[in-house]
């Protein structure tokens, strides 16, 4: 399989946008028309440069309004495409493509349509040249793949084929599998791109809110077994128009790119039953189990805050680092280790961050597979030295340049907490949390595309729609990604300012990626109780909201109080009820969360969310941080 990517999916020059494609991995490139005439160089010289970094040209677009022209314009046409034919043989490649027409003198008719690519299939035979066409959306004739088919069909020339974008069927909501009764050696040339589902122009929706696939809504992996069904084997290529993406790191879009679709062919070649050519074997999306450990990187006297704050939440400081300044602390299925070291990995995160979580432990059904997949799919490796009776556990780097570690049963990593750790006995604190119920991450809004694509790629994980947060200084975008029995779960912040609470600890911390731990308890009541009599002390919520909470669900006097009492907030939908206790914002803005689902309730207390970041930022302003 040999993969692809459009230049105007990259934000750069063209230098820029070659460097990063080749980097990604890539093997070949669409060249747009506009990044080659912005370009300094010749058409030959960029052919060179193209190839010196190991890329080929495999398309040469767009060329628009080409067919059902009357004359005198059907014959500049033709001579504007025997230019396009010069330009291409400079600079090395044999394909151009040609959208549907979309001019208003254009005349319909298939057969009209179809002469027109005879002949201008024997003019790019006379070079040693192809041509492909592409239905366009919104074409004034052709806007739908079967009839460019029908046309490429009857002008019967070898050298003319059709050209499918994904965006352009599914977008119209034409079913892809009418795609497998085209014959494969028909199609030259198959184009990708997923979208999020809005309700609007065409046009405009394909201009600016085009992604990677997986990345959107679309049937992205329907289309393309559609595709390989014909049994076509040519380029599989992205052509993507976002406006996001134009202003961010062309390394970064590119990884992403080249992440997505080998992940997508992946997909398609485990779905079957079509084959997917010269595609790399790579591991399956692992199934995670949950969060093994939580490990945060301090020092002095935060990192004694640190522990105190979880001795109130009922933790037990339960083994000790046979060589490292670490100290674990449990209770139920959660761990949270502490480290003190003042080298290494931990050491540079906290220089960087202050206290923050530098690296998460996933229990997994295969680590060495895992790690497997995710290098496949671009991820950064991650090693350091093992000392004496240490175990070498499988790593990657993961958001803001911390670390994910996986833990398997079958290699005896989960037995890291017997080796590594000298048991420590102390008094049992336990005040009934269970479980981590999901990490909070922060990053800016224009990361979070890519990094739920990383976790949807790498582990067996759907997503939730993006929902907005309101903070009194601004919105903040939350997507949740959880694995299907709800094992692990991942919400994604996205800052758009500083002046957010998100934005705020993105800002002070200098990228930390986890902003708060949410713990479970099959009880918060009695939670509640006993974190009060060791000394927690909760986030103050106003009593303005339990008045409201009063008028928006039918609560019994004595459940209202309890939650009052115990500065517990609710939610409820058609599953189930959620309930929710926050620790004080510490470290600069993180925190703790207490949850109980009952019944079915699968959200994570949005409703809730302007209320809770209004009640901190109240108490961090007490503290003499300034309002931003």
């Amino acid at each position: 399989m040999k993969t692809s990517i459009a230049t105007v999916s990259i934000s750069g020059n063209l230098v820029e946008k070659l460097e990063a494609i080749a980097a990604a991995g890539f093997d070949g490139i669409e060249i747009f028309e506009q990044d080659f005439i912005a370009h300094d160089g010749s058409p030959r010289e960029v052919g060179d440069l193209i190839r010196s970094m190991g890329l080929e040209i495999t398309l040469f677009q767009p060329f628009r309004d080409f067919e059902g022209l009357p004359d005198p314009l059907r014959a500049k046409a033709f001579d504007r495409a025997e230019r396009k034919f010069d330009l291409m043989q400079e600079l090395g490649t044999d394909l151009v493509l040609v959208c549907s027409s979309c001019h208003p003198q254009a005349l319909g008719g298939v057969d009209r349509a179809a002469a027109d690519f005879h002949e201008l299939g024997e003019r790019a035979a006379r070079r040693g040249l192809r041509v492909g066409f592409e239905a366009l959306a919104w074409g004034h004739h052709v806007n739908d793949h079967r009839d460019a088919w029908e046309v490429v069909r009857r002008a019967d020339h070898p050298n003319v084929g059709l050209i499918l974008d994904s965006f352009h069927t599914l977008g119209r909501g034409i079913d892809p599998d009418t795609i497998r009764r085209i014959p494969g050696d028909r199609i030259f040339f198959v184009q990708l791109a997923d979208a999020p589902r809005i309700d609007m122009d065409l046009l405009y929706w394909s201009r600016h809110f085009r992604n990677m696939p997986g990345e959107g809504d679309l049937d992205v992996t329907g289309f393309m077994r559609a595709v390989m069904a014909t049994g076509y084997a040519g380029p599989v290529s992205l052509e993507i128009f976002n406006d996001q993406f134009r202003g961010g790191l062309p390394r970064g879009i590119a990884r992403d790119g080249y992440r997505s679709l080998i992940a997508l062919m992946d997909d398609v070649r485990r779905e079957g039953p079509a084959s997917v050519p010269d595609l790399p074997d790579i591991p399956a999306r692992s199934r995670v189990g949950g969060v093994s450990f939580v490990e945060f990187a301090t020092r002095g006297d935060e990192a004694e805050a640190l522990e105190t704050m979880l001795t109130t939440l009922g933790f037990q400081h339960s083994g000790t680092h046979i060589a490292k300044a670490l100290t674990l602390w449990a209770q139920g299925d959660i761990r949270i280790v502490v480290n003190r070291e003042t080298t290494g990995f931990a050491s540079s995160a906290y220089a960087m961050h202050g206290t923050t979580v530098c690296d998460i432990g996933i229990a997994v059904e295969d680590a060495a597979g895992t790690v497997a997949r995710a290098r496949q799919l671009g991820a950064d490796p991650f090693q350091q030295p093992t000392g004496p009776g240490e175990l070498d556990i499988p790593a990657i780097r993961g958001l803001s340049g911390s670390v994910l570690h996986f833990i398997d049963e079958a290699s005896g990593l989960s037995d890291v907490w017997s080796v590594e750790f000298t048991r420590t006995e102390t008094e049992n604190t336990d005040a009934g949390l269970r479980r981590i119920d999901h990490l909070a991450q922060t990053m800016s809004y224009d990361e979070m595309l890519s990094w739920s694509l990383f976790y949807t790629t790498l582990f067996e994980m759907g997503k939730s729609p993006m929902v907005d947060v309101v903070d009194p200084d601004g919105l903040v975008r939350s997507q949740a990604l959880e694995a299907t029995d709800g094992a692990f779960r991942i919400t994604l912040n996205g800052a758009e300012t500083h002046r957010t609470m998100a934005g705020n600890f993105l800002a002070d911390s200098f990228g930390a990626s986890v902003q708060h731990i949410a713990l479970a308890t099959d009880d918060i009541f009695a939670t509640s109780a006993a974190l009060a009599a060791r000394g927690f002390k909760p986030l103050p919520i106003s009593e303005n909201y339990y008045a409201d909470l009063a008028a928006r669900f039918d609560l019994a006097p004595d459940m209202l109080e309890r939650l009052r009492e115990g500065n517990i907030l609710y939610d409820e939908d058609a599953q189930g009820a959620f309930f929710q206790l926050y620790s004080r914002p510490y470290a600069g803005g993180m925190f703790f969360e207490i949850v109980e689902r009952r019944g079915g309730y699968a959200g994570y207390g949005a409703p809730n969310a302007p209320f809770r970041i209004a009640a901190q930022k109240r108490l961090m302003r007490q503290k003499g941080i300034p309002k931003r």
